[in-house]
């Protein structure tokens, strides 16, 4: 009877393990990136797969966050940004704020954001279910996720070295997404291809 029970125990610890893996489980460096479809702020439908044959961005944010008001009052996001657009990479804002949680924002709220900031993302996303934010095990704002143009995973984690809401700290800092992009544009393997991202938590449901 004491060995059943213990059996019982032992199955259901596993299943629980296993389903807190499946729903934590990030997208692997050198793997395919997960496909998502996503609402836009402009009212079209952002979808994954349509951009194979691109370099994508995913940039995890939160305009109320004081990590992510660093790098946009200094001017640090959208100097990528517009870099990035530039050389023809497709740069997707992803605000995973639930609502009635900090940050989270309709399309044309966003958009207003974007153009007081001098921010000129490719698009954003508005995930408010946490759906995308799930897949991509996105904990932090700001956080990035680089895809190749073979819908590969090349870098996820910060924008940079230095974690700290100081905008004073951006030029002494190893910026990992503007070298993780110049690798890419280089045909070489992205040196860092994982680093901890730091910031706000992001803003799920519960």
């Amino acid at each position: 009877m004491f060995l059943h029970r213990l059996y019982q125990i032992t199955l259901v610890s596993l299943a629980f393990a296993f389903a807190s893996t499946t729903v934590n489980a990030e997208p692997v460096v050198d793997k395919p990136a997960p496909l998502f479809s996503g609402a836009a702020a402009d009212g079209s439908t952002i979808k994954l797969a349509d951009l194979h044959g691109k370099t994508v961005v995913l940039e995890w944010t939160n305009h109320e966050c004081p990590f992510v008001v660093k790098h946009y009052e200094s001017g640090n996001i959208p100097n990528l940004q517009k870099d990035a657009v530039a050389k023809g990479i497709v740069w997707l804002q992803v605000i995973t704020s639930a609502p009635g949680k900090q940050g989270n924002v309709d399309g044309e709220t966003a958009r207003k954001l974007n153009a007081h900031r001098g921010a000129t993302p490719t698009n954003t996303v508005l995930d408010s279910d946490g759906s995308i934010g799930t897949l991509y095990g996105a904990t932090n704002t700001p956080q990035f996720f680089i895809i190749d143009p073979q819908g590969v995973l090349v870098y996820k984690g910060g924008i940079d070295s230095i974690p700290s809401a100081d905008q004073s700290d951006i030029g002494k800092a190893e910026n990992y997404v503007s070298a993780a992009l110049a690798d890419l544009a280089a045909g070489r393997k992205v040196a860092k291809s994982s680093t901890k991202p730091y910031g706000c938590s992001v803003k799920y449901a519960g």
